[in-house]
């Protein structure tokens, strides 16, 4: 009772407090009224046929924060969505979010809804939205420095310099020829034909190595021979091409020659103060502060501040900020940790954020309908053709003549094709010091979007004229078994049950251990260390039982997806996961696992494990004594298992020929204690769902259950 008083005289007291400070501000601001005697009254705006008149034209709409504040959040879901679409039909992200860029630009959006554009891009708001995407930009160029691994390259760099050379040259030289007929109709007037010509050398001979990263990563081709080549060439293109960059930009920023050598000779003294001065000092830093968990704040801070010292000394200079912020990440430690940590203070914030600004930015600068006659769209088409066959065929001529098989070479000029983001970099700077007229930008943005979307359907007609004849010999009675999994321990015991379960098995078995890392914006050194990471427990068990066990690795946006495609494509006879509850649910058999058993062209077996450490004794449960399938996989388990089997129903059809007797029906008055005797139960997904349901005690108790779908 007294709690209650206490607590009445508190709101009372409040109440007070409240009307006393309300009655206080009115007596002050009704006082005040009379000091604006001398300030003019505000009229309305008798503006008409804006986006947000009537009703909403007093709120903020127009403030440039709230603009700016909008204009990322549409960007991050359209880009999102786009590149969630395109990775579905197995297509990199990237080109969600450039083709995001150009749906939100003048060429769809715009042409549709112009008062929408006008209020959602002001002419006034874009300067605000250059500035960020060029942070942006910075940010990621300076991941792009660091993703490339110097010692993969000079491991590599005998043959991978002459195909990424000659990949260069043969496209370089075509897209300079082709400008002899572009110039006089394409270029700005005040463009000299030099720049405007090495500018097109440039769009047609550049190679996008994070895209071409991301594919190797999502195709497994990783650690395969023609996987490095691809990487290695691509790191040296890019290396190659931005120097070539800064080298253009010097001479279409210069009007004499006399300015464009003075600017190659600063850009020459700074390469050498940044590789002879600042990385020795950068590598003191990483030998220091890299034992630790994480980087300190300082560090962090002297990093970043080099990056941005290192992109104002480029951009002074005269090439471009960009290409000061790749250097700066080329000279960062060959430290994996180190660059571990960085990439991961950098990326979400670069990538996620940022970046979609610029393919925006893009977008709006993008124009479509610009080309607007038959003849346009002709040329559009022959600058494609000749930037396909130039880098296509540049780079399968140069692999086939080290010795690479016709296969291999024209995998590699697909990948080598794909443009990407760092062609949409190079248009930017080319477009913004005017060397690039808004018609040749915009069919130079299609040939980005052309090259980047063919290089995986190009890579799939290949190997299908060319499949492949290491084709695996596999006996008609071997049982092929793909375990996919995340945490590593998980892996390790999925692993070991199939081993326990069929190892001994006369017919023979064939292991596959699957793991997705779901993402594919990671490094190429990252990507190693998680792979080594994930499969280290799989490693422990095909040591501890001798056996060979292949292991896949891949990068992926739809994990679930990918498992399914790589057990299907692989003609496996089980796939072997672990369960997981999905968000809104206590069902184990929901969310991943109903996707495999739906999906799958094969038997599915869901482990829900509560330690599974032996397994001498397993007992089988069915519905009603008829799931024939368990008891002809039961018949291919280990000789040393003893196997039990027990009915929820009396069964209808004897189990003829099967080495297993059904010995009992379940009862719903059976301890949960009466099932810890064995050591795993096995069953389906359906009987699991139905003896959940009715409380049965198994469910529950402490022995692991394997749940098989056929």
């Amino acid at each position: 009772m007294k709690t209650k008083a206490g607590n009445n005289k508190n709101t009372i007291l409040n109440l007070t407090v409240a009307a006393g400070v309300a009655l206080l501000l009115w007596f002050i601001l009704s006082a005040g009224q009379k000091l604006n005697t001398s300030v003019p009254q505000l009229q309305p705006s008798g503006s008409s046929g804006s986006f947000t008149e009537g009703l909403f034209a007093g709120l903020h709409f127009q403030h440039s924060l709230s603009v700016l504040i909008l204009q990322i959040l549409v960007i991050i879901v359209v880009s999102r969505l786009l590149g969630w679409l395109m990775s579905l039909i197995n297509q990199p992200t990237v080109i969600g979010e450039i083709l995001a860029g150009i749906a939100l630009g003048p060429s769809l959006l715009g042409m549709f809804f112009p008062e929408f554009t006008q209020f959602l891009f002001p002419v006034e708001s874009l300067g605000n939205l250059e500035f960020l995407s060029q942070i942006g930009l910075i940010l990621f160029m300076f991941i792009i420095g660091m993703e490339l691994d110097m010692g993969v390259i000079r491991q590599r760099a005998g043959s991978a310099v002459f195909i990424s050379n000659v990949s260069i040259v043969i496209p370089f030289v075509m897209g300079a020829a082709l400008a002899l007929f572009l110039y006089k109709s394409f270029a700005p007037e005040t463009t000299r034909f030099l720049p405007f010509a090495l500018f097109m050398g440039i769009a047609m001979s550049i190679t996008a190595f994070p895209v071409l990263a991301r594919i190797v990563q999502e195709r497994g081709m990783t650690r395969t021979p023609l996987g490095m080549t691809a990487i290695t060439c691509a790191a040296i293109n890019d290396i190659t091409a931005w120097g070539i960059l800064a080298l253009v930009v010097a001479i279409a920023n210069s009007s004499a020659i006399q300015g464009a050598l003075f600017t190659i000779l600063l850009s020459l003294l700074y390469i050498t103060f940044m590789l002879l001065i600042i990385k020795p000092l950068l590598n003191k830093v990483a030998l220091k502060y890299t034992v630790r968990e994480t980087i300190s704040k300082p560090v962090v801070a002297l990093v970043l501040s080099t990056m941005l010292i290192s992109a104002w000394a480029t951009e002074v200079i005269g090439i471009h900020a960009l290409f000061g912020a790749f250097m700066a990440g080329v000279i960062i430690p060959d430290n994996a940790r180190f660059k571990q940590i960085m990439s991961e203070k950098i990326e979400d914030v670069s990538l996620v954020l940022l970046l979609p600004l610029f393919f925006v930015y893009t977008g709006l600068r993008t124009q479509i309908g610009l080309l607007n006659e038959p003849g346009l769209w002709l040329i559009a088409v022959i600058v494609i053709a000749v930037a396909v066959a130039g880098k296509f065929a540049g780079s399968a001529f140069a692999a086939r003549i080290t010795g690479q098989s016709w296969k291999d070479s024209l995998l590699l000029g697909a990948l080598m094709n794909t443009r990407g983001l760092i062609e949409l970099v190079a248009l930017n700077i080319g477009y913004d010091i005017g060397v690039l007229s808004p018609e040749i930008f915009t069919i130079l943005v299609l040939v980005a979007l052309v090259t980047t979307f063919m290089t995986g359907p190009l890579m799939a007609f290949i190997n299908y004229l060319m499949p492949s004849d290491e084709t695996e010999v596999i006996s008609s009675g071997t049982l092929k078994v793909l375990v996919a999994f995340g945490p590593p321990e998980a892996g390790g015991k999925l692993t070991s049950l199939v081993y326990r379960l069929f190892g001994n098995n006369s017919k023979g078995l064939k292991i596959s251990a699957l793991h997705l890392t779901p993402n594919t914006e990671i490094s190429i050194k990252n990507a190693k260390q998680y792979e080594d990471e994930a499969f280290s427990e799989v490693k422990k068990v095909a040591y501890e039982f001798d056996t060979d066990i292949k292991t896949i690795y891949r990068t992926a946006e739809n994990v679930s997806a990918e498992i399914t495609k790589t057990a299907n494509r692989g003609k496996y006879d089980l796939l072997l996961v672990g369960s997981s509850r999905p968000l809104l649910s206590q069902d184990e058999t929901g969310g991943r696992a109903r996707h495999f058993f739906e999906n799958a062209r094969c038997t599915v077996g869901l482990l829900i494990d509560k330690g599974t450490d032996t397994l001498s004794k397993i007992l089988i449960i069915t519905e009603s004594g008829d799931e024939r399938f368990l008891y002809e996989i039961a018949k291919r388990f280990n000789p040393g298992c003893s196997i039990e089997s027990a009915c929820v129903l009396p069964p209808s059809v004897p189990v003829n020929g099967a080495e297993v007797k059904v010995l009992r029906q379940l009862s719903a008055a059976d301890n949960p204690e009466s099932y810890s005797k064995y050591d795993l139960i096995v069953t389906t997904p359906e009987c699991y769902r139905d003896q959940r349901d009715a409380g049965a005690a198994w469910v529950d108790g402490n022995t692991s259950v394997l749940l098989i779908s056929r």
